[in-house]
């Protein structure tokens, strides 16, 4: 027999369902038990709907958002385009030349194997960047005149744009009487100076009253001038 002065054993919580269900039972018997499996059944199925909404989606709530991956033209590295340039004149290997991306006159003349001793160094723009088509024609010292590019576009910035034709004494300008081979600036100034004093050149024998200018120097610049 139990001891009436001890406690009662403590239940464990399977001991309180069982004991509950055991009181109810004859509660839930016969339509009863059919009505609380009815009901059973609607809590599932409104359960379930709540989670998984009414059209068989998953809730916003439950939606857990993806990364959305970058197309591939907007992840890829562009291409770097090519240009092709010429290059004439006074550079070692003459020629057409291919480059990737940007390119400056100095790369140009690299490729081209160097400027030659006769190159006219002063005249050259090494930094002046390049463009697809274009001819660079790299002057020598002296050299006045240069060859027009036939089908394409001239120098832009590292050789010269050559004037095509002599240089009119009676319409030059200081500067321009400079390019002349042996022609500096006190040079260029009388020339100007005596073509306003006697309202312009005859001939082109006339630079010969030019202080500065003799026979020789007059030779020298005779084919690349005119009046």
């Amino acid at each position: 027999m139990e001891d009436p002065s001890l406690p009662p054993p403590r239940l464990t919580l399977a001991d309180r369902i069982r004991e509950t269900c055991d009181d109810y039972r004859h509660l839930i018997t016969g339509p009863r038990l059919l009505m609380a499996g009815a009901g059973l059944v609607i809590a599932i199925v409104l359960a379930a709907y709540l989670v998984v909404g009414a059209n068989g989606a998953p809730r916003p709530e439950a939606i857990i958002p993806m990364a959305t991956p970058l197309p591939a033209s907007a992840t890829s590295i562009a291409e770097p385009t090519s240009i092709l340039v010429h290059a004439a004149g006074a550079v070692h290997t003459p020629g057409v030349y291919l480059f990737q991306g940007e390119a400056r006159v100095h790369d140009l003349v690299n490729a081209a194997g160097g400027l030659t001793p006769d190159a006219d160094f002063d005249r050259v723009n090494l930094a002046a960047p390049l463009s697809d088509g274009q001819w660079v024609y790299f002057p020598r010292i002296g050299q006045v005149t240069m060859p027009a590019p036939i089908g394409g576009s001239g120098p832009a910035g590292g050789g010269e744009v050559g004037r095509f034709g002599p240089l009119n004494l009676n319409t030059a300008t200081a500067e321009q009487l400079e390019s002349l081979p042996g022609v500096g600036p006190a040079i260029a100034a009388a020339i100007v100076e005596h073509r306003q004093r006697i309202g312009g050149f005859a001939s082109v024998d006339g630079l010969l009253a030019v202080s500065g200018i003799g026979p020789s120097k007059l030779e020298l610049i005779r084919d690349l001038v005119a009046v």
